[in-house]
Order: C-alpha cells, then structure tokens, then sequence
C-alpha cells in the first residue's frame, strides 16, 4: 500500500483543499495510506515546512508543495516505489 504523507497546520486552507482532494483520489487509485503530519507538534517540521505547506510526499518522496497537483500525485503513485 501506498503511503501519501501530508504535511500541514490547524487552519490552513490550502492543506484543508489538499486533504480533500487525495481523499478524492483515493477512490480513483490503488489502495493508499494517507498519513497527516501537523507541523505545528514538531519545532525543527515547524521551521523546514511552514513556507511550503501543504507537502505531499509519497512513499517519503516529495511531489507537491504550496498546493497539490492531482496529476503530479497520479503520476507519483504510479511510478514511485517503496
């Protein structure tokens, strides 16, 4: 199973449209573990990610910052292997 990590923060609306489109997605593709990490729990993810969020990484591979690309993230579940 594919694991979709999704860095984010209470109260951001990017995150919030990320979530919900991988959750989409999910109906559309292989079976995928969504695994959501608040960068607010963590001073050193505070610090690398706040500009960036939401991040999405598959497999422990960045494929979107800023805002998620549905067909950046197809593709990543495609090809990249754990």
């Amino acid at each position: 199973m594919r694991v979709v990590t999704l860095y984010t923060r209470p109260g951001c609306h990017l995150c919030d449209e990320a979530r919900e489109a991988i959750l989409a997605l999910r109906g559309e593709l292989a079976p995928l573990e969504l695994r959501e990490v608040d960068i607010d729990s963590d001073d050193a993810l505070h610090a690398r990610y706040l500009e960036r969020i939401p991040v999405v990484e598959v497999d422990g591979e960045v494929v979107c910052e800023l805002a998620l690309e549905p067909g950046r993230l197809r593709l990543s579940l495609d090809t990249v292997r754990p």
